[in-house]
């Protein structure tokens, strides 16, 4: 086992948006030899992840993906980046950073950025954001009759899948197959391990405790063989779009949504990100098209295209 990450100070750190932009250093005094060897005296060695190396780290991911690391993320950072160290035979973290500046970084970088990210989710998160969606969105839908009965529904930051495969149920119950609904879900992500996880539908037993009792039977499968893992019906799987997506980036979507989840993902960013991606939002959103966030997020202060429409639910007005 690891032992735990440890760092010296020395100066001062930058912190929330200054860690924006930074350039580039030339890494720092991390002499700590692989967090597995043991030193004569029968202890674990420890990397030591130095101030000069988690400001560049911290550019370096500001830079690539928006994510602000503010300094109280530095022990996350270090132990979440060690097995890399391991994986890759370095010696610290001032040959990681030489690593990322130099011709292996393209190579890096996506092992990096999912090495970093969050991926804590679970079925039907918030539940009174899938019941807006049931019984006001989709059921609204419905009610119009529309000549052409198309839903599109984006989750942005789908980690592992939970988000987009609730949704897939939300809908399923309420757009009948014989209406002749053209309903598609984009579910995107930046780290490709948890979209791999995503397209395979496969999530542990346990998981079903979190799935409405009514869906589990129409839409959850046992997997043979294997008590301890269930699968998503294929009926969800094939409404479901997964591609990774780094939200820095350009985006190549035609046409526009009803429905944009990205719950849980601005937190990470600062307000001016925010801003520049909640404006991207409102872009992509269908006038009266609906915007949901986390519960520690919000749209006040940082764009006036969105009116509350229910609990961290925002319906695009411009």
């Amino acid at each position: 086992m690891v032992g735990p990450c440890r760092h010296r100070r020395r100066g001062p750190l930058l912190r929330g948006a200054q860690l924006l932009g930074g350039a580039p250093l030339l890494g720092g005094e991390c002499v700590q030899q692989r967090a597995d060897a043991v030193a004569e005296n029968g202890h674990r060695r420890e990397f030591e992840l130095g101030d000069d190396e988690f400001r560049f780290l911290a550019g370096f991911m500001s830079r690539e993906t928006g994510i602000v690391l503010s300094d109280h993320k530095r022990q996350m950072v270090c132990g979440r980046l060690v097995k890399r160290l391991r994986a890759l035979h370095l010696r610290s973290f001032a040959e990681y950073v030489e690593l990322l500046q130099g011709p292996g970084a393209n190579a890096e970088i996506e092992n990096l950025v999912n090495a970093i990210t969050t991926n804590i989710t679970n079925f039907f998160r918030e539940p009174h954001h899938f019941h807006f969606l049931h019984d006001h969105i989709l059921a609204s839908r419905v009610a119009e009759r529309p000549r052409r009965p198309r839903v599109r529904i984006w989750s942005a930051g789908c980690s592992s899948g939970e988000e987009p495969y609730s949704i897939a149920m939300t809908m399923a119950d309420v757009l009948k197959p014989n209406d002749g609904w053209d309903a598609l879900i984009l579910a995107t992500d930046i780290d490709t391990n948890v979209l791999r996880r995503a397209e395979a539908g496969l999530y542990p037993a346990e998981a079903l405790k979190h799935i409405p009792e009514s869906y589990r039977k129409r839409f959850v499968r046992r997997v043979p063989g294997d008590h301890d893992k269930i699968q998503m019906a294929e009926e969800l799987r094939t409404l479901i779009r997964f591609r990774r997506l780094n939200l820095h980036d350009d985006w190549p979507m035609k046409g526009l949504f009803d429905v944009i989840f990205c719950r849980n993902v601005a937190i990470y960013f600062d307000k001016p990100t925010q801003r520049k991606l909640f404006n991207r939002y409102a872009d992509y959103l269908n006038i009266g098209g609906m915007l949901y966030l986390g519960h520690a997020e919000s749209l006040i202060g940082v764009t006036d295209r969105f009116e509350v429409a229910d609990k961290t639910v925002y319906r695009r007005i411009k």
